[in-house]
C-alpha cells in the first residue's frame, strides 16, 4: 500500500526558499529561540530572514558563492541555524560539522572539503585555533559570541545593513556535505542537492499534519541531517515555532518543555528504550512524583527523552502536564530502528510514537509510519517519491534493503570507489542494512549486512535482535551483542558485553540486605538475566558468554553505539553466563 498522505504536495525548493516563503507569511511568529540567563532569546520568521540574508551579503563580500564550502561548528543555538541559512542565501555550500570531535578531526574535515570560512561558538573556538593555521583553505573565522580581539557574528551584522537578494540556486546545485565520520583514512563526506532535501522535506509534509500553530522542542544535535531535516528545515518551512533545549540538564529541561508544551519531538531509539525502562521502574514505585522525578535524575547522563504514563489515564494526564507534554501529537524516532518491545511498550502508554528509518545518504527518512494507522513494530512506508527494493531476499524474505529516489545522494565527495560500491548498476542504493517488506508494503529491519553473525551450521544471527531482546532486563543499561570464538574449540559463537543499570542493581542488592556486592555477585545476576530473557529465543540465538562493562559504550551524537569498535575483535576474560 502507498503511504496515505494529509495534503498535496507543495513543490521542490532551493532550501533558503522555503525559508523566505516562512518569512513573507510569518513575519511575526517566532522561528526559534533559546533561554539564555532566564530570558528567551531568539529570531522571528521575519527577523531570521533579514538577518540571514544581512550575514549573506558578507559571505558574497568574501568572494564566496556557489562551490564553495563553509562550515558550521557548536551547540545547538540560534545562531547556528542563522549561519546555516546564509550560507545556503549566498549559494555556497554547508558543511556541518560535529561539536563532539576533536581538532584532528576537524582538520582532516576542514581540510578535505576545503573549507573556506567557518561560524563557530565561543567554546569550540580554542579547537579550530589549534588547527587553523594548517588549514590553507580557511580565510576566515566567524564567532557566534561576544569574544574579544574576534570577528564575531554581532559585528559583522553591524556592518553589514543591506540584505543580500537570495542567491540563483538550482535544485542540482550542491546544499551540504556531511562527514559520517572524523578518522583520517574512514571519513566519508556525504553530497546532499537541494533536490535530495527539499523532495524529502515535501514528502514529510504531504504525510504529518504540521503547521505554523505547531511547537517543537529540538534537543538533537542540529549537525546531524535527520534534525536538520526533520528537526529544522520541515518545521520551518511550515511556520512552526522551534525551541531549542539549553542544555540536557534535567531541571532546565523540564522548564523549557512546560514553558514550550511542545506538539513535535524528534528522537532516536536508544533514548526511547532507556526512557521505556526507567519510567516502568518508576511506576513500581510511586505512581506519580517519583514517576516525575526518577525519570528526569537519570536525563542528563543519558540524553532521556521526557514522556510516559501510569497505568491510570488520569495520573498518566498529570505526568504529562507536568512534563510540558500535555499537547505532544508526534514523537518521530529515527537514527536506528526502533527494538519492537518499546515500540509496544510506548503504544501501551499512549506514547504518541511514529518510528522512521533512514540514512544521511538519503537525505535522510527513507520510511515513516503513517499517523493514522503506525505499525511500530515496523519502520513504516516508504515516503512519497521514495522506492523500497530488497536486494537478493532468502527463503523469509529477507535481504539487503535498497533505496531509489530524488533524495538519495549523488555520492561521496571526492570519492568515486566508495560511490561506486554502494550503488547497483540500475541506480538502486544499497543501504548495508538488512531487512523485509510485508505483504502490505511496510518495512522490517533485522540489522546491519556487517553485523551479522554466522553460525557453523550457516544460521544467520542479526545482534540488534538479540539486543533488542535482553534489553529489555531493568538491570542491563546498555548491550553490545559480538561474534566471539569458544575459549576451547575456537568456534565462533555469540557472546555479549553488557553495561549494568548499576543503580538498579544497587537497589537489587539493597533490597536482599547486601550493602556491598562484589563483582561476581553482579555477574551472577546479570547472568540470571540474560537467561531469563533469552530464553525466548531460539537456541542458537543465545549468548554463551559475556562480560561486563564499568562505562556506557562510546557513541554517535545520534546515541548509536560505536559498533566497529567492537568487532573483529577477541574479548578477554569473557564470562560464562550463568546456567
Amino acid at each position: 500500500m502507498e503511504i496515505p498522505r494529509v495534503r498535496p504536495p507543495r513543490g521542490w525548493f532551493p532550501i533558503p526558499e522555503y525559508l523566505k516563503r516562512s518569512g513573507e507569511k510569518f513575519p511575526d511568529r517566532m522561528a526559534v529561540r533559546i533561554k539564555r540567563r532566564k530570558k528567551w532569546f531568539g529570531y522571528t520568521y521575519g527577523e531570521l530572514v533579514e538577518k540571514a540574508a544581512r550575514l549573506a551579503a558578507f559571505i558574497r563580500d568574501q568572494g564566496l558563492g556557489k562551490g564553495d564550502k563553509i562550515s558550521v561548528l557548536g551547540e545547538n543555538r540560534p545562531e547556528w541555524i542563522l549561519s546555516y541559512f546564509a550560507i545556503q542565501w549566498a549559494g555556497a555550500t554547508v558543511v556541518p560539522l560535529d561539536a563532539k570531535l576533536k581538532p584532528p578531526e576537524y582538520f582532516h574535515i576542514l581540510n578535505d572539503a576545503e573549507v573556506s570560512l567557518i561560524f563557530v561558538s565561543g567554546h569550540k573556538l580554542p579547537d579550530i585555533q589549534e588547527i587553523r593555521d594548517r588549514v590553507p583553505s580557511l580565510k576566515k573565522v566567524i564567532v557566534m559570541d561576544d569574544v574579544n580581539g574576534e570577528l564575531t557574528l554581532e559585528k559583522v551584522l553591524d556592518s553589514y545593513k543591506e540584505p543580500a537578494p537570495l542567491a540563483n540556486i538550482g535544485l542540482e546545485d550542491l546544499a551540504v556535505i556531511l562527514y559520517t565520520s572524523g578518522t583520517t583514512g574512514t571519513s566519508k563526506g556525504v553530497m546532499l542537492t537541494h533536490k535530495n532535501i527539499s523532495s524529502n522535506v515535501d514528502g514529510i509534509y504531504q504525510i504529518i499534519d504540521i503547521n505554523e500553530r505547531d511547537k517543537s522542542f529540538s534537543y538533537l544535535p542540529l549537525h546531524h541531517v535527520f534534525e536538520a531535516t526533520a528537526g529544522m528545515i520541515f518545521p520551518l518551512s511550515v511556520g512552526v515555532q522551534i525551541t531549542l533545549a539549553r542544555s540536557l540538564k534535567p531541571t532546565e529541561m523540564i522548564e523549557d518543555l512546560r514553558e514550550t508544551k511542545p506538539t513535535l519531538m524528534t528522537t532516536v531509539p536508544l533514548l526511547l528504550e532507556k526512557f521505556l525502562l526507567r519510567i516502568r521502574g518508576e511506576l513500581k514505585k510511586s505512581p506519580v512524583k517519583k514517576g516525575v522525578v526518577g525519570v528526569m535524575k537519570g536525563l542528563h547522563k543519558g540524553l532521556r527523552p521526557l514522556l510516559g504514563r501510569n497505568r491510570a489515564r488520569k495520573i498518566f494526564k498529570s505526568i504529562l502536564s507536568k512534563l510540558g507534554f500535555e499537547e505532544l501529537r508526534y514523537m518521530v524516532s529515527g537514527g536506528a530502528a526502533l527494538p519492537p518491545w518499546v515500540s509496544r511498550g510506548l503504544e501501551e502508554l499512549g506514547f504518541p510514537i511514529l518510528q522512521g528509518y533512514g540514512l544521511s545518504e538519503t537525505a535522510p527518512v527513507l520510511t515513516v509510519n503513517p499517523p493514522c494507522c503506525p505499525r511500530n513494530t515496523s519502520a513504516g512506508l516508504p515516503l512519497p517519491y521514495v522506492e523500497i527494493k530488497i536486494m537478493d531476499p532468502d527463503p523469509e524474505g529477507v535481504g539487503e534493503i535498497a533505496a531509489r529516489g530524488p533524495n538519495v545522494m549523488p555520492g561521496y565527495y571526492k570519492n568515486p570507489q566508495a560511490t561506486k560500491e554502494v550503488f547497483t548498476d540500475d541506480g538502486w542504493f544499497l543501504t548495508g542494512d538488512v531487512g523485509y517488506l510485508d505483504e502490505d508494503g511496510f518495512l522490517y529491519i533485522t540489522g546491519r549486512k556487517k553485523s551479522v553473525i554466522v553460525t557453523a551450521g550457516g544460521k544467520n544471527i542479526f545482534p540488534e535482535e538479540v539486543e533488542s531482546v535482553l534489553l529489555q532486563s531493568p538491570f542491563i543499561e546498555e548491550v553490545l551483542v559480538v561474534r566471539g570464538a569458544n575459549p576451547i574449540t575456537g568456534a565462533e559463537e555469540v557472546q555479549a558485553i553488557v553495561y549494568p543499570n548499576f543503580e538498579e542493581v544497587e537497589a537489587y542488592f539493597k533490597e536482599k540486605g547486601i550493602e556491598n556486592p562484589t563483582e561476581k555477585d553482579i555477574e551472577a545476576l546479570i547472568g540470571e538475566e540474560i537467561s531469563k530473557y533469552s530464553a525466548q529465543l531460539a537456541d542458537y540465538k543465545k549468548p554463551k558468554r559475556f562480560r561486563l562493562r564499568d562505562e556506557e559504550f562510546p557513541k554517535t551524537t545520534t546515541r548509536k553505539i560505536k559498533r566497529y569498535l567492537f568487532e573483529e575483535k577477541s574479548i578477554p576474560l569473557i564470562k560464562e553466563k550463568k546456567k
